[in-house]
């Protein structure tokens, strides 16, 4: 039986995944801290540790213990725009931590493929459709982060034979998010002031142009990839291929939750505007999937779901460590 380890399975994605690895017949070990996710949303059958990607000493413990043969890094704080204001948090969890598992995966001896989460960040401004060749040029330290922990994945399979597979997956959102966090997942933001009846709050005109990718079409590929020999030391993205902006999401929220459209525009932020990419290589690789989750039934799923658990608390990130420039609905 194989033995996988799933950072950041609490999560959305990581749970998705996790759920899919088990019906695969895989045994699994959770690792998280629910600083973002949710135990209910660890599948029953897997073995649920909190803790963090920081703590080396239980990371070490957990690779010994397990000996596991692949892992899926999910675990990130993924806030792109807030990652402005909290640079050493950001570096130690998304890159330090990530540096964490890919030594104990390289002294383990014992990993058949180590899965990255990246993310469409890398690339910057400009650079559309944002595909593969493209040269990245991330603008947030976000960004940075992830296209850092890509680089280092590449020099650990030179240097040390370590087999990865990175997934630079994009704007993705479905049942078990965290739509309490106010600065990450506008879908999950939208559906969160809809229950609680309160404005959808956009910054600037709204005509920031996005992928909306829905997690049932993301979750599958990632899990099923370990199996694709062609697949290791590639880079794919991974998302839907229609692209709506934030305003017209906002509508579509609304519709789908009954209500009149009820927008309040915030003063703009630095941030990229428009983020779409090509996703020819991952068919290639992984073959042409079935039909797409529209956005309209997407937001349809989720809006149910989230019917059903009822509204989050805004969560309000305590720690800023950069005041200057920041949002005022941040603060």
């Amino acid at each position: 039986m194989p033995r996988s380890l799933v950072t950041g399975g609490a999560g959305f994605i990581g749970s998705h995944v996790g759920d899919r690895l088990i019906a695969a017949g895989h045994e699994v070990v959770v690792l998280d801290d629910l600083s973002g996710g949710f135990r209910d949303n660890v599948h029953p059958e897997a073995r649920f540790v909190e803790g963090s990607i920081l703590d080396v000493g239980l990371v070490d413990r957990l690779f010994a213990t397990h000996r596991f043969n692949y892992v899926f890094h999910f675990a990130a704080y993924a806030a792109e725009g807030l990652s402005h204001f909290i640079k050493r948090f950001n570096y130690t969890n998304n890159l330090i931590g990530s540096v964490n598992l890919i030594n104990a995966s390289i002294n383990a001896g014992t990993i058949r493929g180590f899965v990255f989460t990246s993310s469409i960040a890398v690339y910057g401004r400009g650079q559309l459709p944002m595909h593969e060749d493209l040269v990245p040029a991330p603008a947030e330290p976000y960004g940075i982060a992830k296209y850092a922990v890509e680089q280092e994945l590449h020099a650990s399979a030179e240097m040390f034979g370590l087999p990865f597979i990175v997934f630079r997956p994009h704007n993705v959102y479905g049942d078990r998010q965290n739509i309490g966090d106010r600065y990450r997942n506008v879908v999950g933001i939208f559906i969160n002031q809809a229950l609680k009846g309160e404005p959808m709050t956009v910054f600037g005109d709204g005509l920031q142009s996005r992928a909306f990718t829905h997690v049932d079409d993301v979750a599958p590929i990632i899990a099923r990839s370990i199996n694709v020999p062609e697949a290791y030391g590639q880079v794919f993205n991974l998302g839907a291929n229609s692209v709506c902006t934030v305003l017209e999401l906002a509508q579509i929220v609304a519709r789908e939750m009954e209500l009149e459209p009820n927008v309040r525009y915030l003063p703009a932020r630095q941030e990229v505007v428009n983020a779409f990419a090509s996703h020819e290589k991952v068919r290639r690789f992984f073959g042409e999937p079935p039909a797409g989750i529209t956005l309209e039934e997407g937001v349809r799923r989720m809006a149910a779901w989230a019917r059903r658990h009822g509204s989050r608390e805004n969560q309000a990130f305590g720690a800023i460590e950069v005041q200057q420039r920041l949002p005022p609905s941040w603060r």
